[in-house]
């Protein structure tokens, strides 16, 4: 895809901490500080990255993958998001699987439905976090689309950060939240703004969207993440990709 000089208006709106920085200019930084970058792509702000991300020279994102996390219990809408996202932006895109044995053991012991008793950290661990583990240590640094205003175990993250949950391949792995400092609102007008697919099932009342037995609709005054995992308290609402979010929550 083509280079432009000039990103849209809405990759210019920032807003909260006076250190916070263009989204697209960090996204830079990241590429070019680090020889191997990983961009996790599964909602709405992921897209909107890799949109930014495709306006960016090719010879700048020559170190860059694209993954997600094909947990075995995604909505059949968002499989064929993931598709089409693939097609309009001709990458490939590194599908994460859990290792089978493991799954199957924990569903023949527990049933498939152990979390609502349980608690969602069994199978994340399974499907998620150990997939993830691998995929990483294979890179230098990594891209989310983590927002402060997602949850309470989100506001206070930063643009950039050390990864102590995971480890690359030195030393230090860094996680970068280029649109930390976003609203849902700015998010949306960016897709709407730059045609950005997004996830059909957005359309029905879904806002943040998980596997399909953990995520539901909402109601038009919950918080958006009132659907993640909707059985536990707002603090637990993190499965494990984003560890730290949890462990500074509870201490505070």
């Amino acid at each position: 895809m083509e280079n432009v000089s000039v990103m849209p208006q809405q990759v210019r709106m920032l807003v909260g901490n006076a250190e916070d920085r263009d989204p697209v200019d960090q996204l830079r930084e990241a590429l070019a500080r680090h020889e191997r970058v990983a961009l996790s792509f599964s909602g709405a702000e992921d897209v909107v990255l890799l949109d930014m991300v495709s306006r960016i020279a090719p010879s700048e994102r020559a170190g860059l993958s694209v993954f997600s996390l094909d947990t075995g219990r995604l909505h059949p809408e968002t499989y064929r998001f993931i598709e089409t996202v693939r097609e309009r932006y001709d990458l490939r895109i590194d599908m994460l699987m859990p290792e089978a044995a493991a799954v199957r053991a924990l569903v023949n012991s527990k049933g498939l439905f152990s979390f609502y008793q349980d608690g969602h950290g069994e199978c994340c661990a399974l499907r998620k976090i150990e997939p993830l583990q691998d995929y990483l240590a294979d890179v230098d640094a990594w891209i989310t689309g983590q927002r402060r205003d997602q949850s309470v175990t989100r506001t206070h993250v930063p643009q950039s950060q050390e990864d102590r949950a995971f480890q690359g391949r030195g030393d230090v792995l860094m996680k970068y939240n280029p649109l930390a400092a976003w609203t849902s609102g700015q998010v949306w007008r960016y897709i709407r703004d730059n045609e950005v697919p997004y996830n059909t099932l957005h359309d029905r009342g879904f806002v943040s969207i998980g596997c399909e037995p953990c995520t539901r609709a909402i109601g038009p005054h919950e918080h958006e993440r009132a659907g993640r995992w909707w059985w536990e308290e707002a603090t637990r609402k993190e499965c494990g990709l984003h560890a730290e979010n949890q462990a500074e929550a509870a201490g505070r």
